[in-house]
């Protein structure tokens, strides 16, 4: 297939309203995913632990798999989360002009392709593939296995925390509000996504921040182990000098973003 081809496949499957319909229930899904780690993270702050599963999307998945009707939402899951890699990756070929905006709809398809595969290996094998720690020592092993691997290890971290400082900075400046129809909204939607979103993304920002810190360690000791998922990134906040408190507060944004994602499923533009 010609650049061409795949442009104009691209084309026609952004304008589709069937992915488009789809893609909403995508961002659905997201916030339902983004509630869960929250949920998992307040219990890890205040309740004593979350019951030996992982605050990430993998325990966030296994919650649902465990309700009534489990099968059904992890497969409508698959469904929306397939149509957000779709639609993700028809921005990057598409775009909108900008190598920046194709860049982060690349890095978003791999993201979603990641939870797609880990709800299919859930459905069809009963395993979830394992936690984002494991993913990530396993990652960075592979990675320090490689010639410069040290160097490539820590240009890795240190992305991942030029992505935390951007998603701060996107909250502050509220810029995630370029991304909705916020004409069509009515006044106290527009006030209460702008507070949701600042929050969420302030909170997303600090985990991504404290593991790049994470993954720069590693390779500045050589040490794969040092590499830490979502779940220990948010443990390791409890054990700063604010304590759980620390914890609590990224939960409670975790929460907020998810709420945030409902919002964007009404209002986001396609």
């Amino acid at each position: 297939m010609t650049s061409a081809q795949l442009e104009g496949a691209a084309r026609r499957a952004a304008n589709s309203r069937t992915l488009d319909r789809l893609a909403r229930l995508g961002m659905v899904c997201r916030g339902v995913l983004y509630g869960l780690i929250g949920f998992l993270s307040l219990q890890i702050a205040f309740g004593g632990g979350s019951e030996g599963r992982e605050a990430d999307k993998t325990g966030a998945i296994e919650i649902v798999a465990e309700q009534p009707f489990g099968t059904v939402l992890l497969w409508l899951m698959v469904v929306g989360f397939a149509a957000l890699a779709l639609w993700q990756l028809s921005e990057a070929v598409i775009g909108r002009g900008r190598t920046k905006d194709r860049a982060e709809s690349a890095g978003r398809t791999a993201v979603y392709g990641l939870v797609v595969a880990t709800l299919l290996s859930l459905l069809l094998h009963g395993d979830s593939g394992g936690s984002t720690d494991e993913h990530s020592k396993d990652l960075t092993a592979k990675l320090m296995d490689l010639p410069a691997g040290q160097l490539i290890v820590g240009l890795v971290g240190l992305g991942l925390v030029a992505l935390g400082a951007y998603w701060i900075h996107k909250g502050y400046r509220k810029r995630f509000l370029q991304d909705l129809r916020t004409g069509e909204m009515p006044p106290k939607a527009r006030d209460l996504a702008e507070k949701l979103g600042l929050a969420g993304y302030l909170a997303r920002g600090v985990i991504a921040a404290v593991a790049g810190v994470f993954v720069v360690q590693a390779a500045m000791t050589y040490d794969p182990d040092r590499a830490k998922g979502i779940d220990s990134t948010l443990r390791s906040l409890a054990d700063t000098p604010a304590g759980p408190w620390l914890l609590g507060v990224v939960a409670i944004g975790l929460l907020l973003f998810a709420a945030y994602c409902f919002f964007e499923a009404r209002w986001h533009r396609m």
